[in-house]
């Protein structure tokens, strides 16, 4: 567990094991803490290192989140691979982690061998936006004990600003990857559960993603729901680790 600094922020990063690099980009407010078992799993094989972004986790905080919150993740990204002494990776994001491991793809294409892009479609319906929003003004117990792991005794200022960003993203249409999916030169796996109560047309988004995407792969799981990182674990880690091992790179 350690810090680095970007710009005049520090940014917390956990690792573990050896061999080619893994970073693991975490939902908009998840974090690093609740990665563990992906750790576990993947380094086996790999060096894994789960970043925080700016404003959550054990990361700095910040007064607002900007409105390019996943390109500024995916600035992030490549920031812990430089600190790291790396010139490429693995890119592992779920949800919001996801958008910006596909943003890291598109504008570094360099330090990017392959993206696994978990639960994240590439237009969000703003209702669908709008409508998560309001339900975390009804704060389920688990909800709570989540987000303060994540983040401490000020989860709800963490919240609270990715309720802003997603409020702005619902007003100028959803979109946040902007149409760039067929710049992506690497190789990428799209997953996700058909039964993903966060992204009620996840089959129809993924499909035309893949088709934007040059190289690129998908698995559906007509089973759990958002992630499916979480909520089938075994099954996204098997898919993972098999579209991982490919020889080219």
């Amino acid at each position: 567990m350690s810090y680095f600094n970007y710009k005049s922020f520090r940014l917390f990063f956990r690792e573990q094991g050896n061999g080619p690099l893994l970073i693991i980009l975490p939902g908009n407010t998840a974090s690093s803490v609740w990665h563990q078992g992906e750790l576990d799993c993947f380094s086996r094989r790999y060096h894994v290192a789960v970043l925080d972004f700016l404003g959550t986790g054990e990361s700095d905080r910040l007064e607002s989140w900007p409105d390019d919150w996943w390109y500024e993740g995916a600035c992030q990204a490549k920031a812990l691979v430089d600190h790291l002494g790396e010139k490429r990776c693995i890119v592992m994001g779920t949800s919001g982690g996801a958008a910006a491991a596909l943003l890291m793809a598109i504008h570094f294409p360099q330090y990017v061998s392959a993206v696994v892009a978990d639960s994240c479609v590439e237009k969000f319906a703003p209702q669908s936006l709008r409508e998560e929003v309001e339900s975390r003004h009804q704060l389920l117990p688990e909800q709570k004990s989540f987000w303060e792991k994540a983040h401490g005794q000020d989860w709800k200022g963490v919240v609270d600003a990715d309720s802003r960003l997603l409020l702005r993203l619902a007003d100028k249409g959803g979109d946040c990857i902007g149409g760039r999916l067929g710049e992506i030169q690497c190789p990428v796996l799209l997953t996700a559960s058909l039964q993903d109560s966060l992204l009620p047309d996840a089959a129809q988004q993924i499909c035309r993603m893949g088709q934007q995407i040059p190289d690129s792969r998908i698995f559906l799981n007509n089973a759990g729901d958002h992630p499916l990182m979480w909520s089938r674990p075994n099954d996204f880690r098997q898919v993972s680790e098999w579209f991982m091992s490919r020889p080219d790179f």
